[in-house]
């Protein structure tokens, strides 16, 4: 009962306080295996995104210390997870390869995967080059790649705040990026050009600017996805 209440709320919060306008849901299949490759702004995207998408649980990484703690106060942020159906991810799990290998058994399951290319939340606004992890899991999987572009959601809470604001949202689902399309090319080539094409999409769905590089995550910064 709590947690359709959180999910209650927060769908309240984005429909009327947000006013999220999404677009794009006919590319997301109904059922089977499908990766939602998105830009990251802020820590709400795993919130947003799952909320955006109509009939279909969306699976994202987590740290697993966002489970622990036993105060009051970190009572929202662990309902918020479980509610969501994050997945957990230990500290001796924290490299790309062993999270790419529990997004595999997601996937195997038949859910929705969210992940964020670039590696980390977007500190300037821009979008950064993507990781090819997402290429390798798209392959790997047989799924196809859904891009997502996410506006707005930098001004809900920027990096640093804790509390939510009220903005207007926008989430744009494109067409999807599938496999077998890269599928006679060395896997090296297929996973670097799978990747630029996915964040092309991600890059005319969001309009962020582009960088010329990979984001790079502070030390002090948690990780946010693969």
């Amino acid at each position: 009962m709590l947690y359709a209440l959180t999910r209650f709320g927060c769908l309240v919060l984005f429909r009327v306080l947000w006013r999220g306008k999404v677009a794009g849901r006919e590319h997301i299949p109904a059922s089977g295996p499908v990766i939602l490759a998105s830009n990251h702004l802020s820590f709400i995207d795993s919130i947003v995104i799952p909320l955006a998408v109509s009939g279909r649980r969306v699976v994202f990484l987590a740290k697993a210390e966002y489970w622990e703690g036993k105060s009051l106060a970190s009572l929202p942020r662990r309902l918020f997870f479980r509610t969501f159906d994050a997945v957990p991810v230990q500290r001796e799990q924290s490299d790309a390869q062993a999270s790419l290998q529990l997004a595999l058994e997601v996937l195997g399951r038949g859910d929705a995967f969210g992940i964020y290319p670039e590696g980390t939340r977007s500190r300037d606004g821009r979008l950064h080059r993507g990781r090819t992890g997402v290429g390798w899991l798209s392959l790997a999987a047989s799924a196809p790649v859904v891009p997502v572009g996410l506006v707005g959601t930098d001004k809900v809470q920027p990096i640093g705040t804790t509390v939510p604001r009220v903005h207007r949202l926008r989430v744009t689902f494109g067409p999807p990026v599938r496999p077998e399309d890269y599928a006679h090319l060395p896997p090296g080539r297929a996973r670097r050009e799978m990747t630029d094409d996915v964040m092309d999409a991600v890059a005319a769905l969001s309009g962020q600017e582009r960088a010329p590089g990979y984001n790079e995550r502070p030390a002090s910064l948690p990780t946010d996805g693969p």
